[in-house]
């Protein structure tokens, strides 16, 4: 079949799922599925701009059933899908929507973890980093770095799902541009928490040890030893007790590190 989808059609789904996206009309029977459909408007225009009344309707309810993924990973499965509608016959439509529902699941794991777990926790601590120096900058920098990745991600998402089609699935490419992405965030997050940890947690014992007349501070031991070792120490124990913990009673360990270093600070141990 001959392409008739174009470079601005892609940007007109690119717009629609930016400004719209899939929540604003979210529900219990189809999910995400109307936002999906009003993203995919525009290729579906192009594709069926000859064709009869009833096929562009059946063509809109195919994409009006059930839907439910990452935004930011929905980007790729809007560029294949639109691909796929204008390389298939109406006999194998069936395999688009199969396709889109096979992906929607593996797609929002993958953007559940790199977004809301690596990108988002990194570009929170850098903004933190400076927020806690008291720049008005940390709450931008936070926003524009998040934003300037997650733009990127979905827009070429669609661009580069739509160029590679079925193939983009089918090949295993995805898997490995999605791994690539994991790793390296993940360790340009291990870098970020270790700096954070260092600059931003704060932690040493004020008692001190009298040895004849020399008074040597306990916290100059633990510096000549390891620096910043309390801090490390703090971090490790409330991130183990972050995954045990049900997230409900996350208040409670925050209630109780004011409770034990208010009397901690008080009694002249910290």
């Amino acid at each position: 079949m001959s392409q008739v989808i174009t470079k601005k059609d892609l940007n007109k789904i690119y717009w629609r799922l930016q400004f719209f996206g899939l929540g604003l009309t979210v529900n219990y029977v189809s999910a995400q599925a109307i936002g999906f459909a009003t993203a995919i408007v525009p290729a579906l225009k192009k594709v069926y701009k000859d064709a009869d009344k009833d096929l562009k309707a059946k063509a809109m309810q195919r994409h009006l059933e059930y839907f439910l993924s990452q935004n930011t990973a929905t980007g790729m499965i809007l560029g294949i899908t639109a691909a796929l509608e204008e390389n298939t016959t109406e006999a194998e439509k069936e395999g688009v929507v199969a396709l889109k529902t096979g992906m929607m699941g593996p797609l929002a794991g993958i953007g559940d973890s790199v977004f809301k777990l690596t990108i988002q926790a990194i570009a929170g601590s850098i903004g933190a980093a400076y927020a806690i120096q008291g720049q008005f900058l940390g709450a931008i920098l936070m926003f524009v770095i998040y934003n300037a990745i997650n733009i990127a991600i979905k827009y070429y998402g669609i661009i580069i799902g739509y160029q590679r089609g079925a193939v983009f699935v089918t090949s295993g490419d995805q898997a490995k541009i999605m791994t690539y992405i994991i790793n390296f965030a993940t360790m340009v997050g291990v870098m970020v928490l270790g700096c954070l940890i260092s600059s931003s947690v704060r932690l040493t014992i004020a008692k001190e040890l009298i040895v004849q007349e020399t008074v040597v501070p306990i916290q100059t031991l633990l510096d000549g030893a390891m620096p910043k070792l309390l801090p490390l120490l703090a971090t490790i124990i409330l991130y183990n007790v972050n995954k045990k913990l049900p997230r409900k009673y996350l208040i409670f360990v925050i209630l109780g590190i004011l409770f034990v270093g208010t009397l901690l600070s008080m009694w002249g141990f910290i």
